[in-house]
């Protein structure tokens, strides 16, 4: 094995090690296996003897009989045994990466296409079942079946030993020579898919855009380049192993016309028996097994190599850390733990804490979103008060974005601090301020379930009647009630238009009764009646809670109690709208544009 091999191995028996008992049994089962396949020609040399000299059939028969039960019985439980190793294998490996991924940062994931991530959950885990299964116990039972038959057929006879000795050293030598290749072509095959997979599921994420733009072709091409490169390595590698297997079945073809040359003229010599070189051939013949098994699981082992280096690049995606006062993903009683916090930075006065201390604060904040990146946000101060409305407003590129990702911890900032309830954020577990927090997105993505499975996401516990309510507040009551399955229809297949999956987002924030609730324009793709219906919901909120929200619309500025202003990263001003518009130059072309966006949109 060379040093360069060694610890690409050692990532793929990093999968296999925490099964390392259950591979030993399943190696046992196999050299008990390969045991028995050797002693059957050497049964079947006394069969004939025993033909030879009139002697009784009786033991060598049932001697045969009783190999090939036992044998049967051997290779039936090793194959289950493996073959449910690989399984649990492949099971930890996607528990594992799904774990992983899902408590990775944001910027971590969203740094791949997810096609890509996907392919690694499941194709390149197909991949690793055998190699890490079976290949480690079919490398050592073929090794020691090649050198058990090479080692009896000695013993029957040392010339015709040399004869086949010489044929697997030129198979070996083949092998070596083309191993290297075949495992280059399979990773570079199996990468091109990985890309495949990630242009394919943004382009079927887009394809109302990509048909509107008359792009089929284009993209179709794009994505069947990597397609075609995959297919290209792939028969490289198809090429070179059918190269080494019709070299190992000539060789072996090859040694037993000799073994049979050679053998009969030893035979006519009278140094050799009949019986022996029959039991010389039937190993002759039964060599391709060890051979084939070798050459398998070393075809195996390239494949598994690649994709377990794919799948534990998933373990260098940074991680949210976690305290031990976090739990696991999210917690009902969340809201409980909120107010143990709020008593323990008021020093036991909950209402204190809510006269005196902001529920969130940002001071003098700069963050960018890579370390050669430029500053998203830069020396950015802003106090959110328990209760009230604060709009952000700023054109594009001003940082409001970056802000709520600050707030919700997707990113963490390079100088500053953020602070909940008066305590910097390092002191708080991810999921502890996120359980402070409800978040709506513009665009809404759809969370795979029913519409109720999306509801319950941050509240699992919520009753029939709290979801009726929120569902009544938002104007979605009877939109539910009008569909076949109502709350349990899967959301994806539901006839549902974006403003209705923008309203199904803001139910679920308002189920929550976050102490903060952040909405990146909640009403942006809402019609006049239903906007208005909402605006009385989040108003409504804004009187128990702090409501942050990213304008842009004209409606969400006016009614704001405190505006924030921002421009290339900073905050530019801060205020009231009447006040703003007295003061403010930008904010004065910026209620302009939003007076004409709403204007419009009427």
């Amino acid at each position: 094995m060379s040093t360069s091999l060694a610890p690409r191995l050692s990532i793929l028996w990093s999968f296999a090690r925490p099964h390392r008992r259950t591979l030993v049994q399943g190696l046992a089962l196999a050299l008990v296996a390969s045991a028995l396949g050797l002693a059957t020609p050497m049964v079947t040399k006394h069969v004939l003897d025993a033909l030879g000299s009139s002697s009784s059939l009786t033991g060598p028969v049932a001697a045969l009989l009783v190999l090939l039960v036992v044998g049967g019985a051997v290779s039936y439980w090793q194959w289950t045994l493996l073959g449910a190793l690989g399984e649990r294998v492949v099971l930890d490996a996607r528990e594992s990466m799904v774990r992983r991924f899902l408590r990775a940062t944001v910027p971590g994931v969203t740094r791949s296409p997810t096609g890509e991530l996907v392919t690694r959950v499941t194709s390149d885990t197909v991949l690793l079942r055998e190699a890490a299964a079976s290949s480690f116990v079919g490398l050592i039972n073929g090794a020691v079946m090649l050198v058990g038959s090479l080692v009896l057929m000695g013993f029957l006879d040392p010339v015709l030993l040399a004869t086949t000795v010489a044929a697997v050293v030129l198979v070996g030598v083949v092998f070596a020579l083309l191993m290297p290749g075949i495992a280059q072509a399979q990773q570079q095959a199996q990468d091109h898919v990985g890309r495949l997979g990630g242009v394919l599921e943004g382009t079927l994420r887009a394809i109302r855009t990509v048909k509107v733009n008359r792009a089929e072709e284009r993209m179709t091409e794009r994505i069947l380049t990597d397609a075609r490169a995959s297919a290209e390595h792939g028969i490289r590698a198809v090429r070179r192993e059918a190269l080494a297997w019709t070299t190992a079945w000539s060789g072996v073809n090859l040694a037993i016309i000799a073994i049979l040359a050679v053998g009969a003229w030893r035979v006519g010599e009278g140094r050799l028996e009949v019986s022996g070189l029959i039991a010389f051939l039937l190993y002759a013949f039964a060599l391709m097994d060890p051979i084939t098994e070798l050459s398998q699981n070393v075809t195996t082992l390239q494949s598994g190599i690649a994709a377990a280096e794919r799948i534990r690049q998933a373990d260098a995606l940074p991680t949210e850390h976690t305290s031990p006062s976090s739990g696991e993903g999210t917690v009902p009683g969340a809201r409980t733990r909120a107010s143990g916090v709020r008593a323990e930075a008021s020093g036991g006065d909950s209402e204190a804490a809510g006269d005196d201390i902001p529920v969130l604060e940002l001071r003098n904040v700069t963050a960018a979103y890579g370390p050669d990146a430029a500053a998203a946000v830069r020396d950015v101060d802003l106090v959110i008060p328990r209760r009230g409305h604060t709009a952000v407003v700023g054109p594009s590129g001003a940082g409001k974005t970056t802000l709520l990702s600050l707030v919700l911890r997707f990113l963490e900032p390079t100088g500053g601090e953020l602070l909940l309830d008066g305590r910097p954020y390092r002191d708080h577990a991810h999921a502890d301020i996120r359980a402070r927090l409800a978040y709506v997105e513009q665009d809404t993505p759809v969370v795979p379930g029913t519409i109720r499975d999306n509801l319950l996401l941050a509240r699992p516990d919520a009753t029939p009647e709290e979801l009726r309510r929120v569902l009544h507040d938002v104007r979605l009551a009877e939109k539910v009630d009008a569909l076949d399955e109502g709350l349990d229809t899967p959301l994806a297949a539901a006839n549902v238009s974006g403003g209705e999956r923008q309203r199904i987002a803001l139910a679920r924030a308002l189920l929550a009764t976050p102490d903060v609730l952040l909405l990146d324009e909640a009403t942006a793709q809402l019609d006049g009646l239903t906007e208005a219906a909402v605006q009385e919901c989040v108003r409504s909120r804004a009187d128990t809670g702090a409501v942050v929200t990213i304008a842009h619309r004209l409606s969400t500025v006016v009614d704001a109690d405190t505006i924030v202003v921002m421009e290339a990263g900073r905050v530019r001003a801060r205020g009231r709208h009447e006040e703003l518009l007295a003061s403010d130059t930008l904010y004065r072309d910026l209620v302009e544009s939003l007076r004409i966006a709403a204007h419009t949109g009427a």
